[in-house]
């Protein structure tokens, strides 16, 4: 059985037991995350919601709090001898996801 939920503005399949990687959420290690938003669930009979399915809820728990990998962005200018370097990390939560019920 898998699902289709929305966080963070992005839509992620998932399904039981497996390892999610998402924008940062508030919480800590340990604590129990509850997604209403499912828009599809999928399996022997598929849902597709309208846009979300009624009364479907994913429940997972954060795994980890974190950084991500480091992302380079250069910026240059032709002929100008201009040139910029900067690094940015995102802040991610791990989530382990527990049960989907329909």
């Amino acid at each position: 059985m898998y699902a289709v939920i929305k966080t963070g503005g992005k839509q992620y399949k998932v399904s039981e037991g497996e390892f999610l990687k998402v924008e940062k959420l508030a919480g800590e290690i340990g604590d129990s995350i509850e997604f209403a938003e499912v828009l599809m669930i999928g399996g022997e009979k598929t849902v597709v919601g309208a846009p979300v399915v009624d009364g479907a809820k994913v429940t997972a728990k954060i795994a980890a709090q974190g950084k991500d990998k480091k992302i380079l962005v250069f910026k240059s200018k032709r002929r100008k001898n201009s040139r910029k370097l900067r690094g940015h990390r995102q802040h991610r939560t791990v989530l382990k996801i527990e049960t989907i019920s329909a």
